[in-house]
Protein backbone atom coordinates (compact mmCIF):
# COMPACT_ATOMS: atom_id res chain seq x y z
CA UNK A 1 0.00 0.00 0.00
CA UNK A 2 0.99 3.46 -0.80
CA UNK A 3 1.83 4.98 2.52
CA UNK A 4 0.07 8.48 2.92
CA UNK A 5 2.70 11.23 3.68
CA UNK A 6 0.92 14.31 5.42
CA UNK A 7 3.70 16.09 6.35
CA UNK A 8 7.35 16.42 5.68
CA UNK A 9 9.90 19.02 6.73
CA UNK A 10 11.05 20.29 4.07
CA UNK A 11 8.09 20.51 2.04
CA UNK A 12 7.11 22.42 5.62
CA UNK A 13 10.03 24.73 5.43
CA UNK A 14 9.54 25.91 1.46
CA UNK A 15 5.77 26.11 1.53
CA UNK A 16 5.32 29.55 3.23
CA UNK A 17 8.14 31.32 0.86
CA UNK A 18 5.40 30.10 -2.13
CA UNK A 19 2.10 30.55 0.29
CA UNK A 20 0.89 34.64 -1.33
CA UNK A 21 2.28 33.79 -4.78
CA UNK A 22 -0.48 30.86 -4.75
CA UNK A 23 -3.05 32.34 -2.74
CA UNK A 24 -6.26 30.73 -2.87
CA UNK A 25 -5.19 27.80 -4.77
CA UNK A 26 -2.66 27.04 -1.70
CA UNK A 27 -4.47 24.30 0.15
CA UNK A 28 -4.93 22.40 -3.29
CA UNK A 29 -1.31 22.73 -4.50
CA UNK A 30 -0.02 21.38 -1.05
CA UNK A 31 -2.29 18.30 -0.91
CA UNK A 32 -1.05 17.66 -4.93
CA UNK A 33 3.05 18.27 -3.62
CA UNK A 34 2.14 15.45 -0.60
CA UNK A 35 0.18 12.84 -2.75
CA UNK A 36 2.87 13.15 -5.41
CA UNK A 37 5.81 12.93 -2.77
CA UNK A 38 3.75 10.19 -1.50
CA UNK A 39 3.81 8.27 -5.16
CA UNK A 40 7.30 9.28 -5.86
CA UNK A 41 8.28 7.72 -1.94
CA UNK A 42 6.60 4.23 -2.60
CA UNK A 43 8.34 4.03 -6.44
CA UNK A 44 11.89 5.53 -4.82
CA UNK A 45 11.68 3.21 -1.29
CA UNK A 46 14.49 3.83 1.61
CA UNK A 47 16.11 6.62 -0.17
CA UNK A 48 15.89 9.56 2.18
CA UNK A 49 18.34 12.42 0.05
CA UNK A 50 16.28 11.40 -2.77
CA UNK A 51 13.11 11.96 -0.94
CA UNK A 52 14.56 15.49 0.28
CA UNK A 53 15.56 16.33 -3.24
CA UNK A 54 11.91 15.46 -4.34
CA UNK A 55 9.79 17.26 -1.48
CA UNK A 56 12.08 20.20 -2.14
CA UNK A 57 11.67 20.42 -6.09
CA UNK A 58 7.85 19.16 -5.62
CA UNK A 59 6.99 22.84 -3.74
CA UNK A 60 8.01 24.75 -6.80
CA UNK A 61 7.62 21.79 -9.55
CA UNK A 62 4.30 24.15 -10.68
CA UNK A 63 4.15 27.21 -8.95
CA UNK A 64 5.45 29.27 -12.18
CA UNK A 65 1.70 29.49 -13.45
CA UNK A 66 1.23 31.63 -9.97
CA UNK A 67 4.23 33.41 -9.78
CA UNK A 68 5.39 34.05 -13.50
CA UNK A 69 1.14 33.89 -14.56
CA UNK A 70 2.48 31.34 -17.18
CA UNK A 71 1.50 28.06 -18.79
CA UNK A 72 5.01 27.42 -20.13
CA UNK A 73 5.61 27.10 -16.37
CA UNK A 74 8.95 24.73 -16.30
CA UNK A 75 11.63 27.74 -16.91
CA UNK A 76 10.25 30.02 -13.98
CA UNK A 77 9.44 27.16 -11.81
CA UNK A 78 12.95 26.12 -12.06
CA UNK A 79 14.46 29.42 -11.95
CA UNK A 80 12.55 29.96 -8.34
CA UNK A 81 13.47 27.16 -7.01
CA UNK A 82 16.88 27.59 -7.42
CA UNK A 83 17.09 31.29 -6.04
CA UNK A 84 15.30 29.68 -3.30
CA UNK A 85 17.74 26.59 -3.05
CA UNK A 86 20.98 28.66 -3.55
CA UNK A 87 19.88 30.79 -1.15
CA UNK A 88 18.27 28.57 2.11
CA UNK A 89 19.35 24.86 0.56
CA UNK A 90 22.72 24.85 -0.99
CA UNK A 91 23.39 21.41 0.24
CA UNK A 92 20.57 20.21 -2.26
CA UNK A 93 22.07 19.00 -5.71
CA UNK A 94 21.34 21.78 -8.24
CA UNK A 95 21.10 19.63 -11.13
CA UNK A 96 18.81 17.38 -9.10
CA UNK A 97 16.16 19.97 -8.54
CA UNK A 98 16.25 21.15 -12.14
CA UNK A 99 15.87 17.88 -13.30
CA UNK A 100 13.45 16.86 -11.30
CA UNK A 101 11.00 19.86 -12.14
CA UNK A 102 12.09 19.88 -15.92
CA UNK A 103 10.93 16.09 -15.91
CA UNK A 104 8.19 15.85 -14.04
CA UNK A 105 5.93 15.37 -17.39
CA UNK A 106 8.20 13.57 -19.21
CA UNK A 107 6.02 10.82 -21.11
CA UNK A 108 8.73 7.76 -21.08
CA UNK A 109 11.60 7.47 -18.68
CA UNK A 110 14.12 9.73 -18.08
CA UNK A 111 17.49 8.41 -18.76
CA UNK A 112 19.99 10.64 -17.02
CA UNK A 113 21.80 11.32 -13.09
CA UNK A 114 20.24 10.00 -10.79
CA UNK A 115 17.44 9.08 -12.94
CA UNK A 116 15.50 6.44 -10.10
CA UNK A 117 15.18 9.98 -8.08
CA UNK A 118 13.77 11.71 -11.36
CA UNK A 119 11.43 8.79 -12.13
CA UNK A 120 10.13 8.55 -8.82
CA UNK A 121 8.41 12.07 -9.22
CA UNK A 122 7.60 11.42 -12.55
CA UNK A 123 5.73 8.64 -11.97
CA UNK A 124 4.15 10.16 -9.19
CA UNK A 125 3.46 13.41 -10.66
CA UNK A 126 1.72 11.35 -13.58
CA UNK A 127 -0.61 9.50 -11.44
CA UNK A 128 -1.76 12.54 -9.83
CA UNK A 129 -1.78 14.35 -13.49
CA UNK A 130 -3.89 11.50 -14.63
CA UNK A 131 -5.94 11.46 -11.86
CA UNK A 132 -5.18 7.83 -11.31
CA UNK A 133 -5.35 7.17 -15.10
CA UNK A 134 -1.83 6.07 -15.32
CA UNK A 135 -0.96 4.22 -12.49
CA UNK A 136 2.87 2.63 -12.98
CA UNK A 137 1.77 -0.50 -11.24
CA UNK A 138 -0.21 1.26 -8.41
CA UNK A 139 -4.35 0.17 -8.20
CA UNK A 140 -7.19 1.88 -8.54
CA UNK A 141 -8.00 1.07 -4.83
CA UNK A 142 -4.38 2.88 -3.88
CA UNK A 143 -5.26 5.80 -5.49
CA UNK A 144 -8.19 6.13 -4.17
CA UNK A 145 -7.30 5.33 -0.30
CA UNK A 146 -4.22 8.21 -1.37
CA UNK A 147 -6.73 10.79 -2.39
CA UNK A 148 -9.32 9.58 0.92
CA UNK A 149 -6.59 10.38 2.98
CA UNK A 150 -5.07 13.34 1.15
CA UNK A 151 -7.98 14.95 -0.53
CA UNK A 152 -8.06 16.46 -3.93
CA UNK A 153 -9.55 19.33 -3.44
CA UNK A 154 -10.32 20.55 -6.54
CA UNK A 155 -6.74 20.69 -8.09
CA UNK A 156 -8.00 19.24 -10.95
CA UNK A 157 -10.37 22.09 -11.36
CA UNK A 158 -8.05 24.90 -10.12
CA UNK A 159 -5.24 23.63 -13.14
CA UNK A 160 -8.01 23.84 -15.50
CA UNK A 161 -9.06 27.59 -14.59
CA UNK A 162 -5.31 28.72 -14.57
CA UNK A 163 -4.96 27.21 -18.25
CA UNK A 164 -8.17 29.55 -19.15
CA UNK A 165 -7.03 32.52 -17.29
CA UNK A 166 -3.62 32.62 -18.10
CA UNK A 167 -4.45 32.03 -22.00
CA UNK A 168 -7.20 34.79 -22.35
CA UNK A 169 -9.57 32.83 -21.36
CA UNK A 170 -9.45 30.08 -24.09
CA UNK A 171 -9.08 26.45 -21.86
CA UNK A 172 -8.21 24.84 -24.81
CA UNK A 173 -5.95 27.32 -26.27
CA UNK A 174 -4.47 27.47 -22.63
CA UNK A 175 -4.05 23.54 -22.07
CA UNK A 176 -2.67 23.49 -25.90
CA UNK A 177 -0.07 25.63 -24.46
CA UNK A 178 0.50 23.75 -21.62
CA UNK A 179 0.79 20.49 -23.81
CA UNK A 180 3.39 21.65 -25.97
CA UNK A 181 5.61 23.36 -23.60
CA UNK A 182 5.06 21.12 -20.02
CA UNK A 183 4.78 17.58 -21.85
CA UNK A 184 8.11 16.23 -22.80
CA UNK A 185 8.64 12.56 -24.34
Amino acid sequence: MIQPIVSDPTIERFLPMIAEAVGPDFAAYRNHIYRVLSYASHFLGDDQQGREHIGFALVFHDVGMWTDHELAYLEPSEALAERVRAQHASYLNPTLVAAIIHWHHKVLPFNGPDAAVVNAARKGDWIEASMGVVRHGVSRQEVAALEAAIPVLGFPDVLLRLAKDLHQGSRMLGLCRVISRVYKL
